[in-house]
Formats: C-alpha cells, sequence, structure tokens
C-alpha cells in the first residue's frame, strides 16, 4: 500500500516577499528596456569648430576636431564591406535594429558605435585609436559638414 504526503505550503509572508521581488525585478527591466529604447532615438551629432558632439544617454562625449581624421572619413555599407563590420561588443547596447557602444571590427579595430541602419554608416576613424560609426540621416550631408568645418 503507498501513502502519499503533501509539503506543508509556504507560509504567507514567504509568497509576498517572493512575489513583490519578482515583480520589482520585472517591472524594473521593463522600464530599462524602454528607457533605452527611447533614448536610442535621442542620439545626435552635432558638429562645430570645436568637434564632433554625439548626445546620447549612452557612451555620448565631444571629440575635438584635431582628433578627427576626416579626410579618411567614408560611408560604408555594413552589410557587404567586412573592414568595418562589427563583430564584438566590449561594452555597449545591442537591441534589435541598434547597436551603441564600444565594439570590435571584424579588422580587429575599435570602435564606437551607433548604428541603426547598417547599409549606411559614416566611418570616421580618430587619432585616439578608435573610429566613429554613426548611422546618420543624412550622411552626404554630415560628411560635407566636417570636411567645411575641418578646412
Amino acid at each position: 500500500m503507498k501513502q502519499v504526503f503533501e509539503l506543508v505550503p509556504p507560509s504567507g509572508w514567504a509568497f509576498t516577499v517572493t512575489t513583490t521581488l519578482l515583480l520589482a525585478v520585472v517591472t524594473g527591466m521593463a522600464i530599462l528596456f524602454a528607457w533605452m529604447t527611447w533614448s536610442a532615438r535621442q542620439v545626435r551629432f552635432e558638429v562645430s569648430s570645436e568637434g564632433l558632439r554625439i548626445r546620447s544617454a549612452f557612451y555620448g562625449r565631444s571629440v575635438p576636431l584635431q582628433e578627427l581624421v576626416v579626410e579618411q572619413a567614408s560611408i560604408v555599407d555594413l552589410r557587404t564591406d567586412r573592414q568595418h563590420q562589427l563583430s564584438w561588443r566590449t561594452n555597449g547596447i545591442g537591441l534589435p535594429g541598434y547597436s551603441a557602444g564600444w565594439f570590435k571590427t571584424k579588422s580587429g579595430n575599435k570602435a564606437l558605435a551607433f548604428v541603426t541602419a547598417r547599409d549606411r554608416v559614416v566611418s570616421l576613424p580618430t587619432r585616439q585609436g578608435y573610429s566613429l560609426l554613426l548611422t546618420v540621416a543624412k550622411p552626404a550631408e554630415f560628411l560635407a559638414a566636417l570636411r567645411s568645418t575641418a578646412r
């Protein structure tokens, strides 16, 4: 003959604490991802006589004009240009359709990327040992502004 015994259910306090912690974690993650998605739409690139200012909640910075290698800047297609393709995220954000932060490229170079559309990315080397990879709304106009400012 088989005898079956049930587990005594956890106390109401244990259930409440566990549920509250789980809800707090899930809510916090939802808020974090919503904020990251919103902040991805707020990135701006400002060209001035002082240099390039990247306005972003994450990884924003100012790069002085003399540190930019403007004459080597170009528009690349990351779908086909293996040299500039992002391969390893070292410190960044990777959401579907958005990459921001520090990456290694397939060629092994360091890059600070703000990439959404991979078919029209401005590659801008710096004298600081890394390149900027930027998806700019009007890449040709952006390069023209950089070149005009650098003169």
